[in-house]
């Protein structure tokens, strides 16, 4: 099945993108996903954006180039970067005549029963009133050790939660690959069935840059929106302009049919 074909088949809608895709040189990424977002809308889809990007939208203004592994200085990133992150979601969604919602949410927020049935509610309103949700991790109040640490994990649990039907995880790399797609005989994987293992590939955790994801990350991510019932594109940023209209490389992910 095509991507356009998944797409027209489900009415709400998560998409991921990751700090590398949207920031720096591929800044201009964002007024793409954002296209891709009105285009649904238009299709009278629902969609939620996660988001990652504000250490590495601030950094370069403070005059950093690297990673910074101390916590108060990445919070005080995340604070500045969040603010300028969200005015480009704002600029870039006001050619389309919407409006972003931010929601900044910590590992506490889905754990605690309470705080996740309030988080989904402020969800449900912004979709019911036409406001595309933009969510990141809380990343100015998070600790190291109590963190998703990555956006794909963020994803997947807002996925489940908000009983979305589908996931696109939007990444480096357009797809799973049976080894690092860099190395030699690596193949490109099209279909994971729900509960494949997946013994015989190599994936690796490694990432770059800002980002704090990896083909593993992505891979667990997977794992936990289709335990969930949702199922998951995993395709390179680059081809989020092919999605709709076309088909485009791209490992699709079976949700668990019993959900």
């Amino acid at each position: 099945m095509k991507t356009a074909e998944r797409l027209a088949s489900a009415k709400r809608i998560v998409v991921k993108v990751g700090s590398s895709s949207i920031t720096g040189e591929n800044e201009h990424n964002l007024a793409l996903i954002v296209d891709f977002a009105a285009e649904l809308r238009k299709l009278a889809k629902e969609v939620v954006i996660v988001s990652s990007g504000a250490i590495a939208t601030a950094a370069p203004l403070m005059g950093l180039t690297v990673r910074s592994d101390d916590l108060p200085t990445s919070q005080a990133l995340a604070s500045i970067g969040q603010a300028k992150l969200m005015g480009r979601y704002e600029s870039s969604l006001a050619r389309h005549n919407l409006l972003p919602g931010q929601i900044l949410l910590t590992v506490e927020n889905l754990d605690q029963e309470q705080s996740s049935i309030n988080a989904m509610r402020a969800i449900e309103r912004l979709l019911e009133i036409g406001v595309v949700p933009i969510i990141n991790e809380n990343d100015s109040v998070a600790t190291h050790e109590i963190r998703f640490g990555d956006n794909d994990q963020l994803a997947a649990r807002v996925s489940t939660l908000a009983g979305s039907d589908l996931m696109v995880l939007l990444s480096d790399i357009d797809g799973l690959y049976t080894k690092p797609p860099q190395d030699s005989g690596a193949e490109h994987i099209a279909l994971v069935e729900f509960g494949d293992p997946l013994n015989s590939i190599e994936v690796s955790g490694t990432s770059t840059g800002y980002g704090t994801g990896g083909a593993l990350t992505k891979l667990a991510a997977a794992r936990l929106a289709t335990t969930g019932g949702v199922g998951v594109i995993l395709t390179a940023t680059a081809n989020v302009t092919k999605l709709l209209d076309s088909d485009c490389k791209h490992t699709w992910f079976e949700p668990n049919s019993r959900v």
